[in-house]
């Protein structure tokens, strides 16, 4: 039992260096204008769950996560989300429900953001 508690603090240790590097990382890099718009509509609509800056929180995953890289989620699968919702798969936050207030232009704005994010973090 101790080993098992020692192996999950060293888990939990190193996910959270992680996540205060990427931080870091991403607050050092500017921000492109043309992409404040998607910051904007993603700190309204997705940054409850997902974090600030898509680095993860209690409620969903990180998207700013080589899972999310355009190989593995293409853009269309983040359209597909905001619409339907996600069962599931990857984390075990629960169900994502579908967004019905943002349209695909506005999704559009948020997906180059988040890419722009996962560029900054060298996920692709």
């Amino acid at each position: 039992m101790a080993i098992r508690n020692i192996f999950f603090a060293a888990i939990c240790g190193f996910l959270l260096s992680i996540t205060l590097h990427l931080a870091l990382v991403l607050a050092q890099a500017k921000l492109p204008k043309e992409l404040t718009g998607g910051e904007t509509l993603f700190n309204k609509n997705c940054a409850l769950c997902h974090g600030q800056a898509g680095i993860g929180a209690n409620n969903g995953p990180p998207l700013v996560h080589k899972i999310y890289e355009p190989n593995h989620h293409a853009d269309e699968s983040f359209y597909r989300a905001v619409q339907n919702g996600v069962i599931a798969h990857h984390w075990t936050f629960g169900n994502m429900p579908p967004l019905y207030n943002i349209s695909r232009d506005k999704v559009e704005q948020i997906i180059q953001y988040i890419r722009w994010l996962q560029k900054q973090a060298g996920i692709f």
